[in-house]
């Protein structure tokens, strides 16, 4: 039963990051992929370290913080920028349909690092998911933005680096806690966007900010940031990894969903079928064969 609750708790995670994509594309107009970063990561580790204080989580040892620290610098950081400019050429739901594919990233990653044994079944799903995802985006290319494959290509690279992010912080995180890791993760991600912001020059665009942009850029901090990854890391207490990684299927969704509403894209077919395909190569790849009967 918790198991199942873990999931749940998961698919809230990951409605409220299909949502924050969707957010993202309504910003980029007025907003440079480093503020956007800053406005998610910033407020969202305002709201993270109270909250990691009031539970009295296990903090990362000092052997352990440079490591924690470079990881979440890398991952909220570098990748988040990535992340941002990739929503910028493309849109909501066919960038997070390019997000969707991390647990298979993941599972590749891990055989890479000697973390985790590749199958036949393994490298099948891959290949569907994969082949799935490149074939819708190719076929829907006439109905998006001007040079939406630049985005798709950089988020693709950007989800390499969260699967790196995955596999490299499990044993960080298990030596301490799973929300004190996120905290200094994510605080000191936070300190190095602020920073790169006041060097370029990035807020700015702040002065010319309307009360819907605000809003967005409040909700981006809290629902993008703070709850869905505090909701991320209590699913990963009830649930195994690769069944948490698994709602990420549902992130499209609800990007396309919103980002309808807010900026009217499309939700069109090819997107769907490469929905299917990405939940049908996660499906094939973490299922287990069973044996024969004899």
């Amino acid at each position: 039963m918790a198991e199942w609750i873990g999931v749940a708790i998961a698919l809230a995670s990951s409605s409220l990051g299909g949502t924050a994509a969707a957010i993202t594309r309504y910003l980029v107009g007025g907003a440079d992929p480093i503020l956007l970063a800053i406005l998610r990561w910033g407020i969202g580790f305002a709201c993270l370290l109270p909250s990691a204080l009031l539970l009295g989580v296990r903090w990362p040892s000092p052997r352990d913080l440079p490591a924690v620290a470079l990881l979440g610098v890398c991952f909220f950081g570098l990748f988040f920028i990535l992340y941002n400019i990739a929503v910028s050429y493309t849109t909501a739901a066919r960038a997070s349909l390019a997000l969707a594919t991390l647990p298979l990233h993941t599972m590749v990653v891990g055989a890479l690092l000697g973390v985790e044994q590749l199958t036949v079944r393994k490298i099948t799903g891959v290949g569907v998911a994969v082949l799935g995802v490149a074939a819708a985006l190719a076929a829907g290319l006439a109905q998006s933005p001007p040079g939406a494959w630049r985005g798709e290509l950089i988020m693709t690279g950007a989800v390499f680096c969260m699967a790196f992010y995955n596999v490299l912080s499990r044993p960080l995180m298990r030596r301490s806690s799973a929300l004190g890791f996120l905290t200094v993760g994510m605080g000191a991600g936070a300190v190095a966007l602020v920073a790169a912001g006041f060097w370029r020059g990035s807020f700015a665009a702040l002065d010319h900010f309307t009360a819907g942009q605000w809003i967005a850029g409040v909700y981006l901090g809290i629902g993008g940031g703070a709850l869905a990854f505090i909701l991320w890391v209590k699913a990963l207490e009830r649930a195994t990894p690769t069944r948490v990684a698994n709602t990420m299927t549902v992130n499209p969704i609800a990007a396309a969903l919103l980002a309808a509403l807010l900026v009217g894209e499309p939700i069109t077919p090819n997107l769907l079928v490469g929905l299917v395909a990405v939940f049908a190569g996660i499906l094939i790849a973490t299922s287990e064969a069973k044996p024969k009967a004899r």
